[in-house]
């Protein structure tokens, strides 16, 4: 998949373009300007991330002028609301507001319509979902036990655990186990979001409601009815908005911004978070009454140094797709690649693992894949 950022700030345009090299499947073009990026651009360039505040032309020029020929995401330290609504009205899909972890800005390039139309392409997400579920760990076994038997009802659900475990693919296989299955499942990265856009992201608006809504717009709730929403990141919702979060839980009924209705929803809810809620509650950043309602049934995935019977598994599934997608001939570990693999501590968890599998299959020679070519003493672990 071939990227093209725009960043004025040569710092950002760099530490960006270092970032994303360890996403291999992604090809990355840096400009300093729209100016330049135009000259450039062609039909083979699948994504634009740009930022907003540029000399010249700015980001909402910029877009005008490529009048919808990519999809673009746009990333900036001064977000606005009407900034923001001038995106939306663009068909811009992501909005991230600086300072971002490198991750949230791959969750928003797997989230495009680019990515998906792409079924060759193998994004950490989808691979998780035909890969987290491998081997027969003991620990893996007792969590799915449970999450078979939350599937079955409409109870709150709150996934726990260590970020790259897969929460949203837990959350995926909650809502394929349920009945709801046949209704739309729908992410949200709270993280992602700016604040200022949350409010309206989740419960939609209506026309005039602000300055440029010039038409109504579905909220995430009204999207997800009949079916599930998942709410990553959880702790990171603005205190305020949890309230209203609360009262949707409690009513089954959401109200757009600059609407005097209520409109019934039946939506099952599942949250996921890597942080301490209950510190979050006694500093004061999270309501207590809220969670409750969210965690009637907690979920804590283990970490995957806790499931090291899936990691070869998980890592020869990843690497046969691995295979297929860059048409190379079959590859194999061997066995002091196996060892490393099962004896390194995966912090990352999987989405680490998928990451180290693809940077060996597409550097490593021949059909043989070596502990060298895992690169993991870049990552602090000595050879085996």
């Amino acid at each position: 998949m071939k990227i093209a950022i725009v960043e004025d700030d040569i710092n950002m345009r760099k530490s960006l373009e270092i970032a994303m090299g360890d996403y291999p499947q992604y090809e990355i073009h840096t400009f300093k300007s729209p100016k330049d990026a135009l000259k450039k651009l062609d039909e083979t360039f699948d994504l634009v991330i740009s930022d907003i505040n540029m000399p010249g032309m700015d980001g909402i020029e910029f877009a005008k002028t490529l009048n919808g020929n990519y999809e673009i995401i746009f990333i900036t330290g001064n977000a606005t609301l009407t900034r923001a609504i001038e995106s939306i009205q663009l068909g811009v899909k992501d909005f991230l507001l600086k300072p971002f972890e490198i991750e949230t800005l791959v969750a928003a390039i797997e989230r495009s319509a680019t990515v998906q139309k792409k079924a060759i392409k193998i994004s950490p997400i989808s691979t998780l979902k035909s890969t987290s579920f491998s081997g027969t760990s003991p620990a893996l076994e007792k969590i799915l036990s449970y999450v078979d038997k939350a599937a079955r009802t409409d109870a709150s659900i709150m996934l726990l655990g260590e970020s790259g475990v897969g929460k949203e693919v837990f959350a995926s296989y909650i809502h394929e186990k349920s009945a709801r299955v046949n209704k739309p499942f729908i992410a949200i990265n709270m993280a992602a979001i700016p604040e200022n856009l949350i409010e309206s992201e989740l419960f939609g608006f209506e026309k005039g409601a602000f300055t440029d809504a010039t038409e109504a717009k579905m909220g995430q709730f009204e999207l997800a009815h009949g079916g599930t929403l998942f709410l990553d990141e959880i702790a990171e919702m603005p205190y305020p908005l949890q309230a209203k979060l609360l009262r949707v839980l409690q009513e089954r009924e959401i109200r757009r911004l600059g609407s005097p209705k209520n409109i019934k929803i039946d939506v099952r809810i599942i949250t996921a978070t890597n942080a301490n809620l209950q510190s979050n509650i006694q500093e004061g950043k999270f309501r207590e009454d809220l969670y409750y309602r969210l965690n009637t049934i907690p979920l804590s995935i283990p970490p995957l140094r806790e499931r090291r019977e899936e990691i070869l598994s998980i890592a020869n599934a990843v690497l046969e797709q691995n295979c297929i997608q860059y048409n190379f001939a079959t590859k194999n570990f061997d066995e002091d690649a196996k060892a490393a693999l099962q004896l390194y501590q995966w912090p990352g968890n999987i989405r680490e693992l998928i990451s180290v599998v693809e940077r060996a299959a597409i550097l490593s020679d021949g059909s043989s894949i070596g502990v060298e070519d895992l690169f993991l003493e870049a990552r602090g672990f000595g050879r085996v």
